[in-house]
């Protein structure tokens, strides 16, 4: 500024220097927004899964911007892997079982439930191909039968169903999308299978149920979505925008029909009469609220132990009730 002085003389440098800072200002007006708006990594289980439709359902009608956020969403082969994602650090939210979170924390990854998406396996079933020759549960003694991946909600309705039901069989990982071709190809004798592809299999008559583990299974907190505790602990107001902006898009899912239908539809590939029927038998049954109770999870977790897990945190440590939804409009 002292060499300015002599050209522009006192005056010329302080208009100078106003000048430099209007334009200072208003380049950060410019950019305020942008830099303002935080990224959430969502790790999604499968595409064809509810999950995704929420998620996508809050990006394409901008919930997440409302909130001030970027979401960059990616798919993984199973709940397993993107609980993984969230341990390691690749993601910040998922949605799994409190089953995951509770074996988690006694093995030191620490993470809990910020909120309740479902209190049942709706949708959810154990098949076998139509013109199989099995016709009971008991028949799938020293079988193969397709899950996921190990960890995953289809693990656990698999391992659910040797307790419950008394029978032995092996449990095969082939991700979301391997599930139906290996079972089509006698791979595997049967697979645990999720909707929409439930309703569309089920539609076009290429398989037949064993087992409806949306009646069968004892109701309990069955879905819930999942952030680390440091993410909790350091960025608390990304967690209540994350659940404002899918809670949003859970009250808009269930208030506009004809357009749920249709994104269930796009999003899953899909006919509309399947993303009807995924609609009906599923999310709408879903939780528009995220309310979650103390009883709701300890009968998740009482469920798991009776399947084989072990070594799990007590209910108190698996979920918080800090961040209950506030929609997004």
């Amino acid at each position: 500024m002292a060499t300015m002085t002599p050209i522009f003389g006192r005056t010329g440098a302080r208009i100078a220097g106003l000048a430099l800072a209007g334009a200072l200002a208003s380049l950060a007006a410019m950019t305020a927004p942008a830099a303002a708006q935080q990224t959430v990594r969502i790790a999604l289980p499968t595409k064809t899964y509810f999950p995704t439709i929420i998620a996508e359902t809050a990006v394409r009608q901008k919930l997440f911007e409302k909130e001030g956020l970027k979401a960059e969403l990616t798919v993984y082969r199973g709940g397993a892997e993107a609980f993984e994602a969230v341990a390691a650090g690749a993601a910040d939210i998922t949605l799994g079982s409190c089953a995951i979170v509770a074996a988690g924390i006694n093995k030191g990854v620490k993470t809990k439930a910020i909120s309740g998406s479902g209190l049942g396996y709706n949708g959810w079933f154990l098949m076998v191909k139509a013109d199989s020759k099995i016709q009971n549960v008991s028949e799938l003694a020293g079988k193969k039968v397709g899950i996921t991946s190990a960890g995953s909600a289809s693990d656990l309705l698999a391992k659910w169903t040797v307790a419950d039901k008394k029978v032995n069989f092996t449990s095969v990982p082939l991700g979301g999308g391997g599930l139906v071709p290996n079972l089509l190809s006698g791979n595997v004798e049967a697979i645990v299978l999720y909707s929409p592809l439930s309703f569309k299999v089920l539609k076009d008559k290429s398989v037949r149920v064993l087992v409806d583990y949306g009646k069968e299974v004892p109701q309990h907190l069955s879905g819930v979505w999942i952030a680390s505790d440091k993410l909790i602990a350091e960025k608390p107001e990304l967690i209540q925008k994350v659940n404002n902006a899918l809670f949003g898009a859970m009250v808009s899912l269930k208030a506009n029909r004809a357009d749920a239908i249709k994104l269930v539809a796009e999003v899953d590939e899909i006919p509309p009469d399947i993303a009807e029927a995924e609609l009906d038998g599923n999310i709408l049954k879903l939780s528009s609220t995220g309310e979650m109770k103390k009883e709701w999870i300890d009968r998740a977790l009482d469920l798991a132990k009776l399947i084989g897990m072990k070594d799990l945190a007590p209910a108190s440590e698996v979920y918080t009730t800090k961040f209950t939804p506030v929609p997004t409009k």
